[in-house]
């Protein structure tokens, strides 16, 4: 299933699957992909699904434009696997399809089922977590922490994991040759917990972890 994996300064913040007809990205909230930044417009482009998985990319009038491998879209274009569209700083990877498909959807699924009994916004008591880019150009972009685990990074380079258990956050290593860090102490595969302002390192990006009441 072709699918669109989002990140901003090599950190991942979205990964969605293209299972509809068409789907929206921009800044207003009734758009299927969301990115709540000034420089995405209110409807900036849609993905088209055509068949089984041609895929094609459609700039929607955007005020800043949508760039596919460097260069401007200006009209309906068909997507190739591993294809990259940037959105300002946002920077779009495009897969055809995935050998793990069913397991992904699978996942999304008990994800789905799961996210009331984890504490997120909307049930009692529930507390949201969040990780705000402190640094680069992104700085101020404070990205969701809602999925059980959740990772981010730069794969081969710093990837790390945040889990949320029954008693709090917890962050590991997960892949790369540049350590991690959280307060300047090394992340090891060992998770440690997380707390409300410390402040993660991943490859010189730093970013805060932060928790609000839901």
């Amino acid at each position: 299933m072709p699918q669109l994996i989002a990140s901003v300064e090599g950190v991942e913040i979205k990964h969605v699957y293209l299972k509809n007809d068409r789907t929206t990205l921009g800044r207003r909230p009734y758009n299927d992909i969301i990115f709540d930044n000034l420089i995405v417009s209110g409807e900036h482009c849609a993905f088209l699904l055509k068949g089984i998985a041609d895929v094609y990319l459609e700039d929607l009038g955007s005020t800043n434009g949508t760039y596919l491998n460097g260069h401007m879209v200006k009209s309906r274009e068909l997507l190739h696997d591993n294809d990259i569209i940037n959105i300002g700083n946002f920077r779009i990877v495009y897969l055809a399809r995935s050998e793990h498909d069913e397991e992904a959807e699978d996942h999304q699924e008990t994800t789905a089922m799961s996210l009331d009994a984890i504490g997120l916004p909307g049930t009692s008591g529930a507390m949201q977590a969040s990780l705000k880019v402190l640094s680069g150009s992104s700085a101020g972009l404070e990205v969701p922490v809602v999925k059980a685990v959740t990772t981010f990074g730069q794969p081969g380079v710093a990837v790390v994991s945040i889990s949320h258990r029954r008693d709090g956050y917890y962050v590991a290593h997960m892949d790369g040759s540049t350590p991690s860090t959280c307060n300047g102490k090394p992340i090891g595969p060992k998770a440690i917990p997380l707390a409300h302002h410390d402040v993660l390192n991943l490859a010189g990006t730093e970013m805060e972890f932060l928790l609000k009441s839901g």
